[in-house]
């Protein structure tokens, strides 16, 4: 962690030769990758958004689970070359926006949106479950001070947050790593469970999972690793993002992958039987395979967990609204508003506008907004997929980013692939995910197009243009 500590640049936040705000670079590739990972948060994940896969995929939960890490691989080679070749704070809607257009980025700045405006709040509406052991509150009440506490810790400065979410960090792996070894020590079926195909039905029955409920889970699947994409928005920030944002995707989607993956094939084989496996109690199995101070413990670090993924999102989801605000895509007075920087150099009006609402939101019921997470993250790696494979042409081929092997095949195959389970999925959040993407193109065609001289304008940061 030595090059989250080195001296930062001495202006907090620069202003371009075009008068654009930009953010200031104090963090280094390790540190990068502790941010990156906390915001996959792979304890949360396993806690929290693992049962439900378990509750539909029994023991094919693991398999599913390891296809969508390997479909994310040819994702994180999309965006380690796009994240060099566009390194903006923007993410996803600027390498977009450079390469497939400004609609198409535009489209992926609302899917991207959606994705951060649903996801921390669900998580942080976990926490009550595994602060339990010590206390019984409500699970609304307990997301929003989640909520609130991660956007305080988002206005302090970067390199802070590095540290902060470190500490987390190293415990929630602890509790990962306890779980993957009471499972495999309490084994109660043999490495074949992971491919058997099981879930328990109703009235003790066994059904079996077929491949096209596999490939409606792959959306899931897909957002369990979803968080190394969190590299890219923080490109403007890490001190040689030409080397740095390539090392920090690839490194934290092999990591995370290890960390969840694991625990997760543990605890199908543990299970004592298809049932358990399927109810997803997992603080119930590791309290059953241990005792209760273990299984306290393990609670704790998970909760610690959510409370380090909502640090890391709001940080994150702060980011790309300074940056669309830059990129003008509101009206002046929002796009003043949101592009305002603190003394710590955060985009502070940004992180306030993501972390309000988001413990506002805790009050709301969300059950059917993972469907529509799960889409939003496979549309958006479709386009982030297409931008890759128009990503060398024209000027772009000549300047200096980390590379993809096997490029084109990896971005064609990627684009079949994610078109392939996006029409899989069920057609209520297909609907939803549409209809909202359909008033965001309403916007565009009325308000953004007819501006196209003066808004919507996407800019890397000066120190990268060449």
């Amino acid at each position: 962690m030595t090059d989250t500590l080195r001296p930062a640049e001495p202006a907090s936040a620069a202003e371009t030769g075009d008068g654009r705000r930009q953010l200031k670079r104090s963090i280094g590739v390790v540190g990068g990758t502790l941010l990156t990972l906390s915001c996959v948060t792979p304890a949360s994940t396993l806690f929290v958004v693992v049962p439900d896969l378990f509750g539909t995929l029994g023991t094919a939960t693991a398999l599913t689970i390891a296809i969508g890490s390997l479909l994310c691989i040819a994702v994180a080679f999309c965006y380690a070359e796009l994240g060099t070749l566009i390194p903006s704070a923007g993410g996803e809607y600027a390498m977009v926006s450079t390469l497939a257009g400004r609609l198409a980025g535009w489209l992926v700045f609302v899917l991207s949106l959606l994705v951060v405006v649903i996801v921390p709040p669900v998580i942080a509406m976990g926490t009550a479950d595994y602060i339990a052991p010590l206390v019984h509150v409500d699970p609304a009440l307990t997301g929003a001070g989640v909520m609130l506490l991660a956007t305080l810790a988002g206005l302090l400065d970067l390199r802070a947050n590095a540290w902060i979410t470190g500490v987390f960090l190293v415990l929630e792996v602890i509790a990962a790593a306890v779980v993957a070894v009471l499972g495999f020590s309490h084994a109660h079926r043999g490495a074949g469970s992971l491919v058997s195909m099981q879930v328990a039905g109703a009235h003790g029955s066994v059904d079996p999972v077929t491949a096209a409920l596999v490939v409606s889970g792959l959306a899931i699947a897909l957002f369990v690793t979803q968080g190394f994409s969190t590299a890219v928005y923080l490109s403007e920030e890490l001190e040689h993002p030409r080397r740095d944002v390539a090392r920090t995707v690839l490194a934290t989607l092999a990591i995370s992958t290890v960390i969840i993956l694991v625990p997760v094939a543990a605890i199908t084989m543990g299970a004592t039987d298809l049932k358990e496996l399927t109810g997803g109690d997992l603080s119930a199995m590791v309290t059953a395979w241990s005792n209760t101070a273990v299984g306290t413990f393990v609670s704790l670090c998970v909760a610690l967990a959510i409370v380090n993924a909502g640090i890391v999102m709001v940080i994150q989801n702060s980011r790309v609204l300074f940056a669309s605000a830059r990129d003008k895509a509101w009206p002046a007075p929002v796009n003043s508003l949101l592009s305002r920087l603190g003394r710590f150099g955060s985009p502070w009006v940004a992180t306030l506008t993501v972390g309000v609402p988001g413990a506002l939101l805790c009050f709301v019921d969300l059950d059917t907004l993972y469907g529509v997470t799960g889409v939003s993250v496979t549309a958006m790696y479709l386009l982030v997929a297409i931008a890759a494979l128009l990503g060398r042409r024209d000027g772009h081929r000549h300047t200096p980013a980390w590379r993809m092997p096997l490029w084109p095949a990896v971005p064609v195959l990627l684009i079949a692939v994610l078109g392939y389970v996006l029409v899989q999925q069920d057609p209520a959040y297909l609907l939803w995910t549409g209809g909202i993407t359909a008033v965001a193109t309403l916007y565009w065609a009325l308000y953004l197009r007819p501006r196209r001289d003066t808004h919507w304008l996407v800019s890397l940061p000066e120190d990268t243009r060449t």
